[in-house]
Parts: structure tokens; C-alpha cells; sequence
């Protein structure tokens, strides 16, 4: 026989018990946070009968004083939430709705995973990539709400979750309204609704009681400029029109600063009217339209730690050659040691149609991964560096092909087109699945490489920032080489040249190992979760699969887009394995002591 225990007097707001049942149901477990309108709950749902119990959360309302309006809008956003959450995946759903004690009560779906207070907190800079991202996901849910005529009033990272499967989703409707409802405050009548959000999320005609859906747009935007600033809204200045000054701080491209600015403009008629007008915006911007023309800070940036003095990586052993496979040898002019000749071993996978997969033999060899203290413009992230031992394998002469994609997968995705042209606005998900089509059709195992197998392959016996050297001219890679003007450390003309655009592959002269667009074109998916630092990373270029963030995988090389360290040898980029972009492609790697 379950036991009820008494509730807290009316008037008299205490926090729940653990060990509480609501309705002879819904027993309270924890207290998940609290606020001026009441406290919300992780409970156990005792009526399915399962063991385990499911969890649900539990969202106690208790209002200073009840009276027929506050009750009427109370389940007004009860009927909402349910309406909105039927048709919606990512929005939590609603169980239940009821009043007890004076107080009201909302059960909703449990979403397991964290918010994003776990990912965004100062001094830490995100990437660009990640706050399109973030702004494609948030602002698909919010264009549903905001047709439906609802007005969220509180986004903030703590009330956007990432659930384990790496979707977003936007929770804590307590504060949602339909638009031309008013509200009682007290024993008063006004004209304006409840001033209800986190400052400095929260918009002037918010704070008004006044909120837009527009209100919204300004949440999101302060939210995702935290993330590239690592700066909280309420520390960012405003200049003497009310606008905040942020882009000083970050590490963006013209065109998402522009739609950002927009989007958090002081008076509400500066800004994206609706989540769907702001997500036309943005979407024109990621399908190149409206390109970026400053660099992608693709990463987590934090204060560097101290590192030893690191020692000189032995040069690449050409006593361990590749496993066997039939290869030919191909001679070469290389942009190293004063453009020398080189020579390597090469297997052709013919795909059909007169098109090959050229396969580069690498030899094994042992080599310092990260980049040195002394580094410019390096990140954390690229510490410590670390010695690494590498088996011989095969690399990819290039990144692959359009034509090379459209062969094995039988579409064409890339934004800028041409056979010869590297795939991209490919996902690591696209890629995992290229590898395991190529690798059924032919019978060898093509996979992602690892990111030390990638970072070895490209230094190819090198230690510094780039194959080539310290510095980096368009004539040496596809890059963003309008770069003296923002004070550019690795280049030295006055006015360098931007292409705006990938590519054909093999346009620029490559590396010691017979590796072409090692540095800029497309980034390149690796096999590797994302981790925050080398500390314990592998020694033996394994790709590391455990602890990190299973939601992210790595990016290595820089793309068209973006400034030179952005394309450094060292440079390390983090995202979610379903995104796609025009900068972003791969090429395969081939161990043939493993086939299949």
C-alpha cells in the first residue's frame, strides 16, 4: 500500500520531501532547481509497471495569490505545452496537469542528457561551427513555437538540453504565453504581461512585460554569442546606443556576426521579426549565399598550460614500409626543402568509369603530436604534446572526390561543383558510411584515419606549423588570404587572395610524404571523439574512442574558409558527427592487414 504524506500548508511554499507521491503516483526523488514561481522535481511514475520506474519531472507552481485569471493562464500553458510537445520531438511532452494544496503541478517528459551550462561557461570560446549549429537547432524548434503563436520568454543554456543522442532540445515552457493573453497581477488589471526571463538574456521590452517572439531572437543570440566570446551577457558593454560590443571578442566570420547582431539589436524592430525569418537568414548563410569571410574558431580555447621543452620527433623510418598492396611509384615536386623531388609508392582502387581511389603508402615512424608552447596562435587544446608511434598505412592522395562520392554513394551533396573538386557538406556520419560502402565493394577496410595518423601524414617528418614552413601564401594552399589587415602572424603579404570556393584537388604542391591539400581546401573528418586535451591520449595512433565527448568528432586541416591557424598541422576542431557544411569533406585511410 503506497504511503501519502502530508503536503506543505496553503500560502506556506516549503520544498517537496523526497519520498512525497502526488496523487498517489508521482513520488518525489530530487529537487532539480527552484525559482520565484516554484521548484522543479525529478520523480518516479509508480503507476507503470516497470522496474526500473520511469522518471518524469515534476514543476511545482505556487503563485503569491490565486485567483481566477492566474489559474485560467496556468492552464492555458498547460494546454499549450501539451500541443505543442504532441507535434514536436525535440520539446519535452506533458503528462499531466493538476491542482492540489492552492498549488499547481506539471508533469513532463524526463529528458536525459545535460544543458548547456555543462558546454558554455567562461573563458571558454566555442566554434563557429558549433554556434551555427546551435542557432540551426534552437531556431527549428522556436520557428514551430512561433507559428503556433507561443512566446518561450526564458532560452538561456540552462533551458536547452542535449539529450544523449546529441539533439537539442528546448525545455521550461513555464514561462510561455499565447500572445494577447493578459494577466492578472495581483489584484490589479494591466495592460502588460509578467516581466519573467534571466537578465541579461532578456530584452528591454521584456523587462517591459512587453515580450515578441522577436524577444526570443534576442535570447538565442545572447546565448550563442556567449559561446563564442566565452564572455556572459551581463559583463559584455554596450556602446552609447544600447548595442552590445562583442565581436571583438570573438573569432567569427562577417556574415554570422552580421545575422548575430541582428538578432540581439537593443530595440525589437532591429531584429528578426520571428524564429522563422531568423532561420531564412541563416540557412542562406550556410548554403553560400552569404559566406564567411573572416575565420571559423572551430574549437575550445582556453589559457595555455605550461609544457616541457620538447624534444626533436625522430624523422619517418623508411625501413617499416606499408603491408603490401600492388602500388606503383610516382615522382613528385613537393613544397618542403626548397621544392625537392620526392617519391612515393602508390595503390589505385579503381571505382569504374575511369575513376581511382589513389592510396598514398605512409611509412611508419614516431613523431611529436601537438604543437609547441612557443606556437603562434595556438590553442590549449593542442596540449601536450606527446610522442607518438604510427604503423604503415595507406592515406588518400586527396580528399575525396565528387566523383569518387557519387560512384560509391550515388548522389552529389557539394555546394561547389566539379568532379575533381572535393565532396563536402558531408557529415562524419556520411563518411563512416562511404567507408563501409567502399570497403563492402571492394573487400579491403577503407576507414576515417585517426587524428595522429592524419597530424603525422600531414607534418610528414616536419615540425613546424605548417609542411612547408612557418608561414603560408595562397600559392602554397586554398585558404582565406585576406589575412595581413587582421594582423596576421603567418603570412607576410600586404593583400593575399580569398577563392571563396574549393578547389580541384591536387591544385597545390604536396608534402614530403606525396599528400596534396593537407592544409585548407575542406576540413577532414577523423575516426576520434572530441577531448579537451592530449592528457592520456594514445601512444600508439590508435584513433581515442573512450572518455571525451561522444557527441563530437574531430575536424583536422582548415578549409577555404578559413585564416592560417586555422590550417595549421597542430589545429584541432571538435563537432557533432551529423553536421554538414561547405567546407567540411575527408579523405579514407586503408590498413591492409585488415580486410575483410
Amino acid at each position: 500500500m503506497r504511503k501519502s504524506i502530508k503536503l506543505p500548508l496553503p500560502g506556506v511554499p516549503t520544498m517537496l520531501v523526497v519520498g512525497t507521491i502526488l496523487r498517489n503516483r508521482y513520488e518525489i526523488v530530487k529537487l532539480l532547481g527552484s525559482g520565484g514561481f516554484g521548484e522543479t522535481y525529478l520523480a518516479n511514475d509508480l503507476d507503470i509497471p516497470v522496474t526500473p520506474k520511469p522518471k518524469c519531472v515534476v514543476k511545482r507552481l505556487h503563485p503569491q495569490t490565486i485567483e481566477p485569471d492566474i489559474q485560467r493562464l496556468f492552464q492555458k500553458e498547460a494546454e499549450i505545452l501539451y500541443k505543442l510537445a504532441q507535434n514536436h520531438e525535440r520539446i519535452p511532452k506533458l503528462f499531466a496537469y493538476f491542482e492540489e494544496n492552492q498549488e499547481f503541478y506539471l508533469i513532463q517528459e524526463f529528458i536525459e542528457g545535460h544543458d548547456l551550462s555543462k558546454e558554455l561557461s567562461p573563458g571558454k570560446k566555442l566554434s563557429e561551427t558549433y554556434a551555427i549549429k546551435l542557432l540551426q537547432d534552437i531556431l527549428e524548434i522556436l520557428a514551430y513555437v512561433h507559428q503556433n503563436n507561443i512566446i518561450h520568454r526564458d532560452i538561456k543554456p540552462q533551458n536547452i538540453m542535449r539529450r544523449t543522442d546529441g539533439k537539442l532540445m528546448l525545455i521550461d515552457f513555464g514561462a510561455v504565453k499565447e500572445i494577447g493573453i493578459q494577466k492578472t497581477i495581483l489584484s490589479g488589471k494591466t495592460s502588460r504581461t509578467v516581466s519573467i526571463g534571466t537578465h541579461g538574456y532578456m530584452p528591454s521590452e521584456q523587462a517591459m512585460g512587453k515580450p515578441k517572439p522577436s524577444s526570443d531572437i534576442y535570447a538565442l543570440g545572447r546565448t550563442v554569442i556567449f559561446a563564442l566570446t566565452g564572455i556572459e551577457p551581463y559583463l559584455l558593454e554596450e556602446d552609447n546606443e544600447g548595442e552590445v560590443i562583442w565581436k571583438n571578442h570573438a573569432s567569427v566570420s562577417d556574415a554570422l556576426a552580421d545575422i548575430l547582431s541582428k538578432m540581439v539589436r537593443d530595440h525589437f524592430t532591429g531584429r528578426y521579426a520571428n524564429a522563422t525569418e531568423a532561420l531564412e537568414a541563416l540557412n542562406s548563410f550556410v548554403s553560400g549565399s552569404a559566406l564567411p569571410t573572416a575565420p571559423s574558431q572551430m574549437k575550445t580555447i582556453i589559457s595555455a598550460p605550461v609544457l616541457p621543452t620538447p624534444s626533436v620527433p625522430s624523422p619517418p623510418s623508411k625501413a617499416s614500409a606499408a603491408p603490401i598492396l600492388p602500388t606503383s611509384s610516382f615522382q613528385f615536386t613537393g613544397e618542403f626543402v626548397n621544392r625537392q623531388q620526392g617519391q612515393a609508392d602508390i595503390f589505385a582502387e579503381k571505382l569504374g568509369n575511369n575513376v581511382s581511389l589513389e592510396m598514398v603508402s605512409i611509412p611508419g615512424g614516431t613523431f611529436l603530436m601537438g604543437s609547441p608552447i612557443t606556437e603562434k596562435e595556438r590553442c590549449s587544446d593542442e596540449s601536450p604534446q606527446h610522442r607518438v608511434t604510427i604503423q604503415p598505412f595507406f592515406l588518400g592522395k586527396y580528399p575525396v572526390t565528387q566523383a569518387q562520392w557519387e560512384l560509391v554513394m550515388g548522389n552529389k551533396p557539394a555546394k561547389f561543383k566539379g568532379n575533381n573538386r572535393p565532396v563536402e557538406q558531408v557529415s562524419w556520419n556520411n563518411a563512416i558510411e562511404f567507408c563501409q560502402k567502399l570497403s563492402q565493394i571492394t573487400g579491403r577496410n577503407y576507414c576515417l584515419p585517426s587524428e595522429a595518423e592524419w597530424e603525422y601524414a600531414c607534418r610528414a617528418g616536419t615540425t613546424t606549423p605548417f609542411h612547408f614552413g612557418k608561414t603560408l601564401t595562397p600559392d602554397l594552399a586554398n585558404y582565406n588570404g585576406n589575412y595581413y589587415s587582421f594582423g596576421g602572424l603567418y603570412c607576410w603579404e600586404l593583400e593575399g587572395v580569398y577563392r571563396q570556393q574549393t578547389t580541384d584537388v591536387g591544385s597545390f604542391r604536396p608534402n614530403a610524404f606525396g599528400l596534396y591539400d593537407m592544409h585548407g581546401n575542406v576540413w577532414e573528418w577523423c575516426q576520434d571523439v572530441w577531448h579537451e586535451n592530449y592528457n592520456g591520449a594514445p601512444s600508439d595512433g590508435s584513433a581515442w574512442e573512450s572518455g571525451g565527448d561522444s557527441n563530437r568528432r574531430l575536424l583536422r586541416g582548415g578549409s577555404w574558409y578559413n585564416y592560417p591557424r586555422n590550417c595549421r598541422a597542430a589545429y584541432r576542431s571538435g563537432i557533432v558527427p551529423d553536421f554538414r557544411y561547405v567546407g567540411i569533406g575527408f579523405r579514407v585511410a586503408l590498413v591492409p592487414a585488415r580486410t575483410i
